[in-house]
């Protein structure tokens, strides 16, 4: 008798516990389309799944973290779980998409305890674009612990199809300066296509699911942890966060997250929408992002920049050519002239004063390129190791405020781990005491940095204009790559890429047309735009075209996704003051017809557009009328920009 009961004490024990592990727990968005289900597995592991309006659009996938100290993947107990609640952020950025932005979610705690007893919380909040989580370790630790794993996981249908850039292997390619987030994108695969190298896929990454559209990221990613992208392999469709390779360091310190108690995690984000329009005009990575650590407005103003080094190369970093881009730049009204490596050695720094009070009298500021130097990479370009360590880089600093620098930019970086992610921010940091605008080149993308980080104006983590100037290979694939980045990497962050060649390139054969080129100066955000055509070859231009690329603007106050498709053609509008900016580009070989509806737009306003001519071979320029459909056929590889004549 007392062995009946004592078995049927623990089938009891084990029916209960099932049962709590089994207990499913929904969030749902304000609007109540997005809704994600937690719960714990018969092991306990942590497990979601995420749907809008009922469709499943990541199947169970996983959570959880290893650290160095215990398990948090398994054998987990729901300690308690909060109650949801709303929580909402309104804030301005300086530069990026959308200046105001508001943002509104649900948020909800699951507090919970490993095999040890050790406490571990997922937070979820739930916003109408999307899903986005985090873990925190509560408690206080002297001791430093690190995450040696982290199992979350992205679980997509198999009908998925998936718009990735392959992350290349630390330490490898020109000068060993991989990964620089440089590679052309691979459009429309089937989700589970393996990334060609162990370093997996780089975010954001782009995903299509019957009529949604997914972009997975993160944000709020600072010192205290590592960059991440995903992995390598993904059976079944199921993505998995993957950490950097070893060699991501800086001069061997930390690659993987380490840090003391209380350790609060970066947010993962799934942007969802059941369009595109929803997608591109959504700002879920800045909402998320830690705001703002100090105000640089009184300073610092995007703007647009005049650069030698693109069309010219190395031999243009010389005094008189860069007397002649500060005029450039001057009489284009832009507010900056980027002088890039080798000034040092070829200019030098008491000319560089020379220069910089001399574009003072244009109202014009110079910028300065700098090497990150260290042992991550052998790249020869100087100025080098006046960045890298703290006493010299702050040094470098103070020189540059003294002799009226606008600000620099950083190139070569080696990768995501923790200790180059710390290098990133502290560059910001410390250029910020000496007012100072940053640019990161040869680098990892932004992570929305430039809300957290204002002084932030650009990275590239692109393969941008520069590689259309080292060879036809690479012209022939930049109509396609430049209508995928809207959807990807210029998705939610800034991107130096370096547009707008209307003259024509030495010894390459373009496959863009000039109508294809200026759309870019619309389509791609940056905090600063740098322009790649040359002085001789805007004076060949039409002054329709002076006049327009004269008063580009300095930022954008809103977009709107008008028409298009990732890696075939791209038409969006962005807002500046009371005027309308819409540009679109063909990425394909045939030509494009369209009917644009554009009701943002007031009836009674007048409007230009620039295209190509019917052969492209030339820009036009005419009235247009937005008070009804505006048909319009682009050429191949073709584009066009129109402007709103608002006063």
């Amino acid at each position: 008798m007392k062995n009946v009961r004592s078995l049927l004490i623990l089938c009891v024990f084990v029916f209960f516990t099932n049962v709590i592990c089994a207990e499913s727990y929904s969030i749902k968005s304000p609007n109540e389309k997005i809704k994600v289900n937690f719960r714990l597995a018969p092991d306990g592991s942590p497990v979601y799944s995420v749907f809008y309006s009922g469709s499943a659009i990541l199947k169970q996938s996983k959570l959880g973290v290893v650290r160095s100290d215990d398990d948090f993947t398994s054998k987990l107990t729901i300690d308690s779980v909060s109650k949801v609640k709303v929580v909402s952020d309104s804030y301005t950025l300086l530069l990026g998409k959308r200046l105001k932005c508001n943002y509104t979610g649900n948020k909800q705690i699951f507090y919970l305890k490993n095999a040890n007893s050790k406490s571990m919380e997922i937070i979820f909040q739930v916003s109408n674009d999307g899903v986005a989580f985090r873990y925190n370790f509560p408690g206080i630790t002297k001791s430093i612990i690190e995450i040696y794993k982290e199992v979350t996981s992205y679980h997509f249908d198999l009908s998925t199809k998936a718009f990735l850039q392959p992350c290349p292997d630390a330490r490898t390619g020109w000068s060993f300066s991989q990964p620089s987030y440089e590679e052309y994108y691979k459009s429309n695969i089937p989700v589970g296509t393996i990334s060609p190298d162990q370093a997996g896929w780089v975010l954001p990454a782009l995903f299509n699911y019957g009529n949604y559209w997914i972009s997975i990221t993160e944000t709020a990613v600072d010192t205290n942890y590592c960059g991440t992208r995903l992995s390598q392999f993904s059976p079944d469709g199921e993505y998995s966060v993957q950490f950097p390779q070893p060699q991501e360091t800086k001069s061997g310190e930390p690659v993987l997250p380490e840090s003391q108690l209380p350790w609060l995690t970066p947010w993962r984000v799934i942007a969802i929408s059941e369009n595109l329009a929803g997608l591109v005009e959504s700002t879920l990575e800045t909402d998320l992002a830690i705001p703002a650590k100090y105000d640089v407005s009184s300073w610092l103003k995007p703007g647009v920049a005049s650069w030698s080094w693109i069309i010219l190369k190395d031999d243009s970093t010389i005094y008189d050519v860069q007397r002649k881009y500060i005029d450039f730049a001057s009489k284009m009204n832009w507010k900056y002239c980027l002088i890039d490596a080798l000034w040092d050695t070829q200019i030098g720094y008491e000319k560089i004063k020379q220069l910089a009070d001399y574009a003072k009298t244009k109202n014009v500021k110079v910028l300065l390129w700098y090497n990150s130097a260290g042992d991550w990479n052998t790249t020869p370009q100087s100025p080098r190791d006046k960045i890298s360590k703290k006493e010299i880089r702050i040094a470098e600093f103070k020189k540059l405020f003294e002799m009226g620098i606008g600000g620099i930019k950083v190139d070569f970086f080696g990768g995501d781990g923790q200790s180059m992610i710390k290098y990133y921010i502290d560059i910001l940091k410390d250029a910020e005491k000496y007012k100072l605008a940053v640019n990161f080149h040869g680098c990892t993308f932004p992570r929305s940095w430039y809300r957290t980080y204002p002084n932030l104006v650009s990275m590239e983590a692109i393969k941008g204009e520069e590689f259309v100037t080292f060879d036809n290979l690479y012209a022939n694939q930049q109509p396609s790559h430049c209508a995928i980045i809207p959807f990807t990497r210029n998705l939610f962050d800034p991107m130096d890429f370096t547009p707008v060649n209307l003259s024509g390139i030495p010894n390459i054969k373009r496959k863009t047309t000039g109508g294809f080129e200026i759309a870019l100066s619309v389509l791609f955000t940056s905090g600063i735009q740098h322009i790649a055509e040359t002085p001789s070859g805007m004076e060949m231009q039409k002054d329709f075209v002076k006049e327009y690329m004269s008063s580009l603007p300095e930022k954008w106050d809103d977009v709107k996704f008008i028409d298009g498709f990732p890696g075939k053609f791209v038409v969006l509008a962005r807002k500046n003051g009371n005027n309308w900016y819409i540009a679109g580009i063909n990425g394909e070989n045939t030509p494009r017809n369209l009917v644009l509806n554009i009701p943002f737009v007031n009836n009674s306003t007048k409007s230009i557009m620039i295209k190509d001519s019917e052969n492209a071979n030339i820009l036009v320029e005419e009235n247009v009328n937005l008070s009804a459909p505006l048909n319009l056929t682009l050429q191949p590889y073709g584009g066009f920009v129109i402007k709103t004549l608002v006063k």
